[in-house]
Formats: structure tokens, sequence, C-alpha cells
């Protein structure tokens, strides 16, 4: 209980590793019958619902100090890093499983060093340059791979665009809200960047001519399990606990655990998922997280 204690950002940086690839496991499950749009929908309305009362029993006020440059840059955030990118994650997920999209998450790290360079003026480090050199190795490697005998050269190009855009928006979403991270509530901030993400499926959906059918997959799934414990692992839970690692652990610690989650969404897709581990599977997830980890150390 001490240890807890006295290391409880380290701590909770690990277990939402841990949480969010569960969450990974449950919504490639529940992808196989809920179209990407609908499941991200799904997973962002529960998570509205639920941070609210915890917003409320923490006792944290609303940020009376948000100017509308603010507001229009968390909504922008939202609408980049959760309504388009999550919905890019989904589809991708689908396509390649959980094991190579573990792999192809790794780009995650270099995008939000490239996008600090461009938007914060940050420097990059010899480390960092090592470690993004290791990550663009491990998807020459996942490139590589012939995952399953139903997954085409060309499923593969798209599966692997869809997860690489999936992190590319999600960095950007995260680098232009930087500077607002660091002096406002975090709960407030997801709350505002979930109404973006939100607004933006809603625009999609007015867009889509197949909205009917896409929101029916919903609906209609049968093992809805899947879609309400993966939204409640991976949009509420988890966020929880990386804001709690944030907040109790320096950031570069909080973020070089949560890249573990790669390692458990690699294992556990072997369990559960029984998706093959061979040899440059392996050698591109331990590229991967090794790069990532370089990176954010």
């Amino acid at each position: 209980m001490n240890y807890l204690t006295t290391n409880l950002g380290e701590v909770s940086a690990l277990v939402v590793a841990a949480t969010w690839a569960f969450a990974v496991i449950l919504f490639k499950k529940s992808g196989e019958s809920v179209h990407p749009y609908a499941l991200n929908m799904f997973k962002n309305l529960m998570a509205v619902v639920l941070i609210f009362p915890t917003i409320a029993l923490m006792n944290r006020p609303f940020p009376t100090d948000l100017t509308s440059t603010d507001y229009f840059l968390l909504l922008l955030s939202g609408a980049l890093g959760i309504g388009i990118s999550d919905s890019l994650f989904f589809k991708s997920l689908n396509i390649l499983g959980a094991g190579l999209s573990a792999i192809v998450d790794c780009l995650y790290s270099p995008f939000i060093i490239g996008f600090s360079m461009l938007i914060l003026g940050e420097r990059l480090t010899v480390m960092q340059i090592i470690g993004t050199v290791m990550i663009v190795s491990a998807i020459a490697t996942a490139v590589r791979i012939k995952s399953a005998p139903n997954l085409s050269r060309n499923e593969l190009f798209w599966g692997l665009f869809y997860g690489a855009m999936a992190m590319l928006t999600m960095a950007v979403g995260i680098v232009i809200i930087k500077p607002i991270l660091e002096r406002t509530a975090l709960l407030w901030v997801t709350e505002i960047r979930l109404a973006g993400g939100i607004l933006v499926l809603l625009i999609i959906f007015a867009l889509e001519g197949k909205r009917k059918e896409i929101l029916q997959t919903l609906v209609s799934d049968k093992r809805k399990i899947y879609t309400w414990t993966g939204s409640f692992l991976g949009a509420y839970l988890a966020m929880i606990l990386w804001i709690m690692g944030m907040k109790y652990t320096e950031a570069s610690i909080a973020a070089a655990l949560n890249q573990t989650s790669n390692i458990f969404v690699f294992i556990l897709a072997a369990i559960f998922l029984k998706e093959r581990i061979n040899f440059l599977r392996a050698v591109g997830i331990i590229l991967g997280v090794a790069g990532a980890t370089l990176i954010v150390i």
C-alpha cells in the first residue's frame, strides 16, 4: 500500500497501458460487426456521460480562464484527435488486427516530436533521432509481414495507411493544445475535446448517405458486451488513469510506461484473438516500443 501511494503516478501509467490494451482487444471484437463511426460515437458519448459525475465527485470547478481561441483549439483538437483519429484507428484495427496495429501505433511518438518541433519550436535530441529510426524500421518490418492468408497487399497498405493517419491526427490534436494542458484542469479539457470529437462525427453522419445502416450496426450488434466494456475501459477508465499518471509523475516517465500498451496488445492479441506471433512481428514490436521509449525518456 505504501508503495502504491508513493509511486501512484508510475502505477497509474502502467495500469492504463494494460487497460487500453484490453480495450483494443474488445474494440477489435466489436469492430467485427459495428461500423467504426458508430463505435467511435458510442464510446465518446459514454465517456462524456461518465466524466461529468467524476468531475463533480472530484470537485473540479469549471475553468474560467479559457479564451475563445482556447475553446476553438480544444474543439479542433477533439475533432482531429478523437473524432477523426479514433475512426481511422478502428478502420486500421479491423483490417490489420490488434498485433500489427500495435506496431503502427508506435508512430505516435515520432509524430508528437515532429509536430512539437514545427508548432512549438522544440528541438530533436540524438536519442529521439535514434528512436524515430527504430520506429520507422519497425513499420518497414510490418510491411513485410504476411500476417494472415486473407490479408492482401492492398488491404495491408490501407490498414497501415489508416493507422499512420490515425497517429498523425492524434499527434496534431495533442500538440496544438499542449500550452492549454499545462494550465487547465484535464478533466474539463477532456470534456471539451470529446465535444469536438462528437461534433465532427455528427457532421460525418449528416454527410454520410448510409448513416442509417451505420447506426444499425450498433443497435443490432448481438455482442454488445464488447462495445460497452471496450468503451468503458478505453474511453473512460483509461483516460482517468492517464490523467493520474501525468499528474503524479514526470510526463516523460508516464509516457514511457504508456508505451508498454503496445506490448500488452501484442500479447493479448495472441491469447484472445489467436493472432500469430512470428519472428518478424516480434522484431517489429520490439523495435517499435524500444524506439518510442527512447523518444520520450
